[in-house]
């Protein structure tokens, strides 16, 4: 149950931090507001038993800003935070939101691309890999304060989800799916 929202100015931040850029183009002095933003992972998770996609599911309080849900569909997803490679961080997201040890070369590289082109600019690298019950080794559901629900979504129900708008959802999954049929001709 989401209750009691405020909204105030950010003063300082512990992952982005607002700022102000000024430059000169063509000439003309301009301005832009903007945010410094951490990179991040991201990764295609299909369940090989359940021929489904495992999506995570959360509430994202700038997405209830604009819809009065503010629960979205995602990728597995993480920022870049820490001294290990993408690889790595994306390997731990795995364990960390959705419960399954995977070893670190079954994790592939999809590409990497920029989100948020107006206000941050950040990185992300998007990864795929296909898991199995002999891998879930714990819950998931995110850490500290975190509270991620992993929904398995059919494959064959994948590319309705992606047109349907009663779902929020990231760019970066419904760019994922389509590469994924792509990639597999479905």
């Amino acid at each position: 149950m989401i209750e009691n929202i405020q909204i105030e100015p950010l003063k300082s931040g512990k992952f982005i931090k607002p700022v102000h850029i000024k430059y000169r183009h063509d000439g003309k002095d301009l301005s832009w507001e903007a945010v410094k933003a951490h990179d991040s992972v991201a990764v295609l998770l299909y369940h090989r038993e359940y021929e489904s996609f495992l999506l995570v599911k959360q509430f994202r309080p700038p997405v209830y800003l604009n819809n009065s849900d503010g629960y979205t569909y995602e990728l597995c997803a993480g920022i870049v935070d820490k001294p290990l490679s993408l690889k790595e961080i994306a390997k731990e997201e795995i364990l960390e939101e959705c419960g399954y040890d995977l070893p670190l070369e079954s994790i592939e590289k999809i590409t990497t691309f920029y989100t948020s082109v107006g206000f941050a600019g950040s990185k992300q690298t998007l990864y795929f890999a296909e898991v199995d019950e002999s891998m879930h080794t714990e819950d998931g559901g995110g850490i500290g304060v975190e509270k991620i629900e992993v929904v398995k979504l059919p494959l064959k129900e994948a590319k309705d989800f992606i047109y349907n708008e009663s779902y929020a959802k990231t760019p970066g999954l419904m760019f994922a799916f389509m590469w994924f049929f792509s990639k597999n001709k479905i």
